[in-house]
């Protein structure tokens, strides 16, 4: 949920702090040649192929994961947080499942929206507001008296700039840390470290839950990101924005999807985790029909994000820069074919050994994350970031929707086979088109 917000300024106050933009421009200038003269005498500190434990030696990667780890808290808390305490308040299940939607659901109109801002400002400037605004969403729901549907503006308002700061932040890393292979290393280990806190946070929010009030808790999650502004503000350089003219950023968006390359790896990075999401939605109902009970449902909500960080962790830690590039898409294109196995309605063990290899064929995002990353010009990179977490999201909330609509007139076991064969046969399709509009001189060998 880390949000953000760039403050406006009117017109003649732009026109009076002219003179002073320019000196800070300049200043800016210096400061960015100063950064990148150290940036380049320190890139020795992480070899040519990065290692994870690596990365921890550049100081500013250090305190960009300590920020990671504290927005966690406070995502993690206030979403589950939240919706105990309005239907505690409104022993409503709609109003309950609607605050977990409003995480999903502005994702992708925030996206578009904002994603001109993200090389239109400082790195650091969009992350510290990101933080503040959200520190400053979750403590507005904790005013005496605050209705149900200001607590769900108030939860909109912060999902609605969350792709604004992941996209951002995913960005700052390409200047951060040296070497296009320890940048897909750094976007690599925030996602494990995100879906290991869907694992372990959730329980543990449930467990905190039981011994404080959820507006108690919600103080927790004001705390976190105010201290991930903190040491964003004091830990990381700050760096001319890529773009500073708003003319030059007119039109950014349509460029970007005027690009075919571009947009088949968008759509490479958005169809896999769409269909994937399907039986994470289905958890309740499968696991009702297979008698499990809650604690079936329990695990198999946890069967993919465990696959997808031992995919993740062995991808990256195991295989040279080449070798992950040369399995992006055969990674891909069988990461849903696990899912076939549930048309013979499995029990247990079986659907959490197809769930769990499912979720460790994500780990064809690595190398996506370097084709990605040089497919994106490198002035619009915040906006082209923006733009697939935006889809990213928005994908996945899509495919729980429709996987749960289908599955009111088809059992959730044929739900979820349908969803592997028809995923797998789009995510082909995609493949095939990606492997035709790859540059010949960035095909891996023996691709």
């Amino acid at each position: 949920m880390p949000p953000d917000n760039e403050p406006s300024t009117s017109s003649d106050s732009a026109r009076a702090d002219a003179v002073p933009q320019r000196a800070d421009s300049a200043r800016a200038d210096s400061e960015c040649a100063d950064s990148e003269r150290t940036d380049s005498a320190r890139a020795g500190a992480v070899p040519q192929r990065a290692r994870y434990a690596g990365l921890f030696r550049v100081p500013e990667f250090r305190a960009v994961f300590a920020a990671h780890v504290l927005s966690l808290l406070g995502t993690v808390v206030a979403g589950l947080a939240l919706p105990v305490m309005i239907y505690a308040e409104t022993s409503s299940p709609l109003l309950s499942a609607l605050t977990f939607a409003l995480g999903f659901l502005p994702n992708a109109v925030g996206g578009a929206a904002l994603a001109s801002v993200a090389d239109r400002f400082s790195a650091r400037r969009v992350l510290v507001g990101c933080d503040v605004f959200s520190a400053a969403c979750v403590a507005a729901m904790l005013l005496p008296g605050a209705q149900v549907a200001l607590l769900l503006a108030l939860r909109a308002a912060a999902a609605f700039v969350q792709p604004l700061f992941t996209g951002v932040r995913a960005a700052s890393l390409g200047a951060i840390l040296p070497g296009q292979d320890a940048f897909v290393l750094g976007r690599s280990l925030l996602r494990v470290v995100a879906q290991s806190a869907l694992i372990v946070g959730n329980a543990a929010t449930g467990l905190l839950l039981v011994v404080i009030a959820p507006r108690t808790a919600l103080i927790l999650t004001v705390a976190g990101f105010l201290g991930s502004a903190l040491i964003l503000q004091t830990g990381t350089r700050l760096r001319p924005a890529l773009v500073r003219a708003a003319a030059h950023t007119r039109g950014g968006t349509r460029r970007l999807l005027a690009d075919p390359r571009v947009r088949a790896l968008l759509l490479l990075c958005w169809l896999p985790p769409l269909f994937a999401v399907v039986p994470e939605g289905l958890a309740a109902p499968y696991a009702d029909a297979l008698g499990a009970g809650p604690v079936g449902v329990g695990v198999l909500l946890a069967a993919a994000p465990v696959g997808s960080v031992a995919g993740e962790l062995a991808v990256g830690s195991l295989l040279s820069p080449a070798a992950r590039e040369r399995l992006v898409l055969p990674l891909a294109a069988t990461l849903l074919l696990p899912l076939l196995v549930f048309v013979l309605r499995p029990g247990l063990p079986l659907a959490l050994a197809a769930l769990c290899l499912s979720g460790a064929g994500l780990g064809y995002t690595l190398g996506l994350d370097r084709w990605f990353f040089d497919a994106a010009p490198e002035e619009l990179r915040g906006r082209a970031l923006t733009l697939m977490t935006a889809g990213l999201m928005s994908s996945q909330g899509l495919g729980m929707a429709l996987g749960g609509a289908l599955a009111e007139a088809v059992p959730a076991h044929t739900v979820i086979a349908l969803t592997g064969a028809v995923g797998t046969g789009c995510v082909v399709w995609n493949a095939r088109r990606v492997r035709r509009l790859q540059p010949v001189h960035d095909r891996p060998v023996g691709s």
